[in-house]
């Protein structure tokens, strides 16, 4: 039989093929007809007309661009995509050669926002792609490919703001505490393209964007700051985030000059009726598709929630608690008041938590119902937060994976859970573009004796954690089993976490 570490790194593999560039774009996207050709994008029809012209802004839209040019061929006509510096050269070197454009390819790439900053190339791509939207005609289609990070990738202030002056105004609101929807609230209105301004600029043609969303929920208006969904903000907006940090009187003159010469009501949706927005990968997508391998593999599979968030330390909490519950269940005492117990704790949890899309009553009433002949595999995902506090290396997802297994074995230490015993169990976290924070792992995997393995060679859990030092935490153990390493994968859904559990 496989061990649960297989199991897990096959339903991470599966998740993460499922939103990869040329799988997603292969199954969504299809060109039909000679005479008048149509685009067909998940069943939806776009006549293409005359020209058909790509753009695209983002981490993953080197490989949707590749993608997409093979489905589509000779048919488009010309295309300009910004994406990060270095990921053309990253990507060869990692093999991964269907994410590169061909030689004779009509897309040109521009690389910038080292760092994911906006910076003087980032600038000259948004310039470029701004000319050719500007150009466009009423029988032309603009085909917009779009992914997290997008955002460093287009910036356009509106003249006369330089770039320097509008990232000086982010950083002065970041360092007054600004959350980042208000920073990105008062990103787009200082910007040309962001905030529905490429969808108005490419007016009259006809713009299809393809979304691969990194933003839980998957609101448009907030992935790579919505450059072609109708912004549901104002200048009023801006104006109140600038009031209430304290900056409205000493802003740069040309910041003035914009603000008081913008229209004060945003544009009305109807002036979005040429664009079609399409999410063609998110988180839930790579969930779902786990969920199957799972099942696949003989698991009694359930979606927590595709929106986790929340500091990693209270997210831990969460998951040991229903591990300590799923453990109860297989030992039989799944309705005795230690559980009921454990149940309370999990809905104050989630209260806490405030996770959108979290039904947990309904979840901890279909986990009730499992029975113990079935291995369980609980899966979920999102994007929790670290308080940097230390000098270590490590990422959320292998700080999370430390906590969990931190978690369960100060359970086990106080008898609270004694059929912990009686059960098998894996943890593991792992981002869907296979990067955490600055290793070269994507995650790490746990299980409840971990901790006691770390005690016995005198490894002191708490101070890693303290340290945010859970890479070199994880790197301790022989052949790095414990951590989860993909390499770049060319996509990003966020991160996915599972749990599985089966009776020993």
């Amino acid at each position: 039989t496989m061990s649960l570490h297989e199991h897990a790194l096959s339903l991470f593999r599966g998740a993460v093929g499922t939103v990869r560039p040329a799988p997603m774009l292969k199954r969504a996207l299809k060109l039909q007809g000679d005479g008048c050709p149509q685009l067909l994008v998940k069943g939806q029809a776009f006549p293409v007309k005359r020209d058909l012209y790509l753009v695209g802004f983002g981490k993953a839209v080197l490989g949707m661009a590749a993608a997409a040019e093979e489905i589509l061929g000779d048919h488009v006509t010309r295309g300009i995509i910004s994406v990060p510096l270095g990921i053309q050269e990253s990507l060869q070197q990692a093999g991964m050669q269907e994410m590169l454009l061909k030689p004779h390819s009509k897309i040109q790439v521009i690389e910038g926002a080292k760092n994911n900053l906006p910076d003087a190339e980032a600038l000259k791509g948004a310039a470029a792609i701004q000319e050719l939207a500007e150009g466009l005609t009423a029988d032309d289609l603009l085909l917009v490919l779009i992914s997290g990070g997008g955002s460093a990738l287009l910036p356009a202030p509106i003249p006369p703001i330089l770039l320097e002056e509008k990232e000086k105004l982010t950083k002065l609101l970041a360092s007054r505490g600004a959350a980042i929807q208000e920073l990105n609230i008062v990103r787009k209105t200082l910007s040309v393209l962001k905030g529905g301004g490429l969808a108005q600029l490419a007016h009259p043609a006809r713009v299809v964007s393809l979304i691969l969303s990194d933003v839980i929920g998957d609101p448009l208006d907030i992935i790579a700051s919505g450059p072609t969904a109708a912004s549901s903000h104002s200048v009023q907006d801006c104006l109140q985030i600038l009031t209430k940090y304290n900056l409205l009187h000493n802003l740069p003159r040309s910041v003035e000059t914009v603000l008081s010469s913008s229209p004060t009501k945003p544009t009305a949706p109807e002036n979005y009726s040429h664009v079609s927005n399409i999410i063609l990968g998110s988180n839930t997508l790579a969930l779902e598709e786990a969920k199957r391998q799972a099942e696949g593999l003989g698991y009694a599979a359930l979606v927590l929630s595709a929106a986790v968030h929340g500091e990693v330390g209270r997210v831990a909490t969460l998951y040991c608690r229903l591990i300590q519950l799923v453990c109860l269940g297989f030992a039989g005492l799944g309705d005795g008041p230690l559980s009921d117990e454990l149940r309370g704790n999990l809905l104050q949890l989630a209260a806490e938590l405030q996770i959108p899309d979290l039904e947990l009553d309904e979840f901890l009433q279909a986990l009730r119902g499992l029975g113990p002949d079935r291995p369980v595999c609980i899966l979920a995902g999102g994007e929790t937060t670290v308080q940097l506090q230390g000098t270590g290396k490590g990422g959320r997802n292998q700080e999370l994976a430390l906590h969990v297994a931190l978690g369960l074995h100060r359970a086990q230490a106080t008898g609270a859970s004694s059929p912990q015993g009686k059960c098998e169990i894996l943890f593991f976290s792992g981002g869907t573009d296979g990067q955490d924070g600055p290793t070269e792992a994507a995650g790490a995997f746990c299980s409840p004796g971990l901790v006691a393995e770390a005690l016995q060679e005198s490894l002191d859990v708490e101070a890693f954690l303290r340290n945010n030092d859970s890479y070199t935490f994880f790197s301790h153990f022989q052949g790095g089993h414990h951590l989860l390493v993909t390499g770049l994968t060319g996509t990003n859904v966020m991160d996915i976490q599972a749990i599985l559990i089966r009776a020993m």
